[in-house]
């Protein structure tokens, strides 16, 4: 197969103008394929060359201007079109294509509760080809007018409002001019709600077998739409550019979701069968608004190619999280990006892979898809907060409205976004954009407090790096008269770096804060004094935003190898017991289990780590007994079992239905302790049985997946590693369930013959399976527990001698990078 380079597409939108795709899909086929008969109506502005893509399983027919083309010249995924003279066109393009298992193209699923099937698209990048032939490129911009047969007993959603014909057959409203990779179906028998805000209509969709969960939270899901919607319309001039809002819930997503215009697609995880928290839903609210301002940002405006991806993300990650927390019940909404994304970004801006947030050239679709990362997610939406605070908020929103007007329906580049921004302010944008936009690396500020000669303070910020920044600086003095302690903010000054003369600061702080209030994107450190007070007081101060940037600051510093990991394991132990925020709670437990106990201390600390663990989980679970915060006690529950040394606790708990004082075991719970269990050696392949047949569901199968690959069993292992690398018939989730179960500190030995192995399998599995699944296995398949000199090594042999394909190659080199930081943390 051939990637679409950035030139050729260049060179065919030179050439073309694309009109119209006729698209008709019969579903009715079989189990394996779909027949897809598209016709495109095109211009060309000379006479030329060029071609169209498709990945059939077989190509039946193909006509330009009712000639036959030689289906012989049909090549890897490109149709040949030569000798194409100047005028108008129409060729058509008949077609068997294969349902994909593997969420790109064509996914089909069969869910194990009721047998029913559910068909939906994702075409990103280059995966329309795998649905219907196309000029697919994000700038040849079309109307697509889209029929569908379907099995009788389905329903049909699509990119607009579809009407049923009869006898199966489904027909969507044109669409307005959008993008190849933009286009969705959705076909299956949904469960639909639906009602209709300001003319518009609103749906929700998902599987039959989720319809109860989903009727629960319909009003709250709806609600969070509309909230969005209103805002947007308050701050966009560009009023929403299509016919209706669908939002479908589907299973086995790659993605958190898809800004598909008019149906979006979400992985049906979001509609929860089991407890969550509070912060779990805002997650869920915040993916709603994001793809939302995609609408706008992406699919009203999309990208002329793939090298301003960001255009699309980054916006979109931003607007997320500041739309939701203006308009709906989430107003802390930061924090949860402080904790979450934002070390997502400076984990992946400090591997060898890193790139600008707009790279100069991205030079294919291969590359391209390498980019959706924390970078162009979170570091990107960073930048934004940033630019938003050094202009306000009035100058870029004016500048984001004038960019909606001069490029609505077609596509624009970085250079057309900041000459719109540059249109609203007198600013220097241009430079801004070369300093944040184009560069890599996080910048580094570390405070410096020198005494003046009248015994007061001045603060000069040491800045490593290149980039400009305003960031808040909090001063925080300890309250004497109260026992516990707190931190009381004196000041909060507003300071540019570069800096110029020292700031004068008065009498010395307790605390001194760069970056409170976290506005830019940058690594921040603690003078002595400080660092005295955080360590004895950090759960004292005020604002959970806050003690987000200091819980960074000390996890940065554990990576970077300047605290150590048990320093950072007894801050947690001494103030997590106190912490009110849940996503601040989530973020340090997950860091402290993942990374500190799965990775950073060498095998003989891991048991003290895994018991410190285990006791502050039992604080917070003794904290919430009166029941007055439901989402800690849930929290401290799942990490109690995720760290459990012993099995007892937990086996009664699953035996009993419940933990003592609650939470019942809901069917994620038992799970959950049942792979811990398996992990143990505390349970076997008949109480996992047991277990599906009381869950049959999809998350079900995944869960017993994860538990079967868990087992300390040599069979049990190899019967794993045949399942993900001997053969193909896995799907992603099941692929993915498989390999979080399988690699387990506490099983290093019995697993050991599998690291050499891993490699070479994986290698294999990738150009097989393609950039999904290699995604999967360079993600969830390695192992990274073997934190080792001779892991690093057979990974840096593969990475020379193998070959991997682009999406693993990737994910090898990051795994890499991370294990030889796990490596220099241990060694001190």
């Amino acid at each position: 197969m051939s990637v679409l380079t950035r030139d050729e597409a260049q060179t065919r939108a030179s050439l073309l103008d694309v009109h119209r795709y006729t698209i008709d899909l019969d579903l009715t086929a079989g189990d394996e394929i779909f027949v897809s008969r598209t016709v495109i109506r095109f211009t060309a502005r000379a006479d030329a060359d060029t071609f169209v893509e498709l990945k059939p399983a077989e190509l039946r027919k193909a006509l330009l201007d009712g000639h036959a083309l030689d289906l012989d010249t049909f090549e890897g995924n490109r149709l040949p079109l030569t000798g194409l003279a100047a005028g108008e066109h129409e060729l058509l393009v008949d077609a068997t294509m294969r349902y994909s298992r593997t969420g790109e193209g064509m996914h089909r699923f069969t869910d194990p509760t009721d047998g029913e099937t559910y068909l939906y698209t994702q075409l990103f990048m280059d995966d329309v080809q795998r649905v219907f032939a196309a000029f697919d490129q994000p700038d040849l911009k079309a109307v697509f007018d889209l029929t569908v047969k379907a099995p009788d007993g389905w329903s049909v959603l699509a990119n607009g409002i579809t009407e049923h014909l009869g006898d199966g057959r489904w027909k969507a409203a044109s669409t307005p001019l959008i993008s190849t990779y933009l286009v969705a179906v959705a076909a299956g028998p949904w469960h639909s709600v639906r009602t209709e805000h300001r003319g518009l209509p609103f749906g929700i969709h998902c599987r039959r077998s989720l319809a109860p969960y989903l009727d629960t939270d319909a009003d709250e899901l709806f609600e969070i739409t509309r909230q969005c919607y209103d805002r947007y319309h308050e701050k966009f001039a560009e009023p929403y550019p299509f016919d209706s809002y669908d939002q479908a819930f589907v299973p086995e997503f790659n993605a958190g979701a898809m800004e598909n215009p008019g149906l979006v697609t979400f992985r049906d995880e979001f509609v929860y069968r089991s407890a969550v928290t509070d912060t779990e839903r805002q997650t869920r609210a915040m993916v709603i608004a994001h793809e939302m301002a995609h609408m706008w940002f992406g699919d009203l405006v999309t990208l002329r190619w793939w090298d301003d991806i960001w255009l699309n993300e980054s916006f979109a990650e931003y607007m997320g999280y500041q739309t939701l927390t203006e308009a709906t019940r989430f107003t802390d909404t930061w924090t949860d990006f402080g904790v979450a994304r934002k070390a997502w970004g400076y984990d992946a801006d400090q591997r060898p892979s890193t790139h600008p947030v707009a790279p100069e050239a991205v030079e294919d679709t291969a590359s391209a898809l390498l980019n959706f990362d924390g970078i162009s997610y979170a570091k990107g939406a960073s930048a934004l907060r940033q630019l938003v605070a050094w202009l306000g908020e009035k100058d870029f929103l004016a500048g984001i409205n004038t960019h909606f007007a001069r490029h609505r329906f077609a596509n624009a580049t970085l250079a057309d976004f900041i000459d719109s921004l540059a249109s609203a302010t007198e600013r220097d944008v241009h430079a801004w954009a070369d300093a944040w936009l184009r560069t890599t690396g996080v910048d580094t500020l570390t405070p410096v407090v020198t005494a003046t000669d009248d015994g007061t303070r001045t603060l000069t910020v040491e800045h490593n790096g290149s980039r400009p920044h305003r960031i808040a600086v909090g001063l925080y003095d300890l309250d004497v008269a109260d026992e516990s302690r707190h931190l009381v903010l004196r000041d909060r000054l507003d300071l540019d770096i570069p800096q110029g003369e020292p700031h004068p600061l008065g009498k010395r702080p307790a605390l001194l804060l760069l970056n409170d209030g976290d506005l830019t994107y940058a690594k921040v450190r603690f003078d002595a004094e400080s660092f005295e007070t955080v360590t004895a007081n950090l759960c004292g101060l005020p604002e959970p935003l806050t003690r987000a940037v200091v819980w960074n600051a000390l996890r940065d510093a554990v990576r970077d190898g300047e605290l150590p990991p048990a320093a950072y394991l007894q801050a947690a132990r001494t103030h997590l017991p106190h912490e009110s925020d849940l996503a601040v709670v989530q973020g340090v437990l997950a860091f402290a289990t993942a990374q500190i106990a799965g990775r950073y201390v060498d095998p003989e600390g891991r048991a003290a780590a895994l018991a410190a663990l285990t006791s502050l989980c039992r604080d917070l679970i003794r904290r919430t007994e009166d029941g007055d915060n439901p989402g800690l006690r849930l929290v401290a529950v799942r990490h109690f079992i995720d760290v459990a040394a012993q099995p007892d606790t937990i086996a009664a708990w699953l035996a009993d239905g419940t933990v003592p004082g609650g939470p019942e075991l809901d069917p994620e719970l038992r799970w959950r302790v049942l792979g811990r269990l398996a992990v143990l050696g505390a349970t076997d392949e008949a109480a996992i049985a047991a277990e599906l047949e009381r869950d049959p569901s999809a998350a079900g199968q995944e869960g017993a997946a994860r538990c079967r690959a868990a087992l300390p069993d040599p069979e049990a292992k190899a019967r794993a590693w045949e399942g993900m690398f001997g053969r193909d018939d896995l799907s992603n989730y099941l692929f993915i369930a498989t390999a979080q179960g399988f690699w387990q500190p506490e099983q290093a030995d019995l697993v050991r013959q599998y690291v050499p192995r891993y490699y070479a399998d994986a290698v294999a599995v990738a150009a097989r399976r393609g950039p999904a699944m290699a995604d999967a296995a360079g993600r969830w398949a390695f192992p990274a527990h073997a934190v080792d000199e001779e892991t690093l090594r057979l990974g840096e042999a593969c990475l020379t001698d193998a070959n991997p394909i682009p999406a693993l190659r990737r994910n090898l080199v990051d795994q890499l990078d991370d294990l030889g930081r796990a490596l220099r943390v241990r060694q001190g």
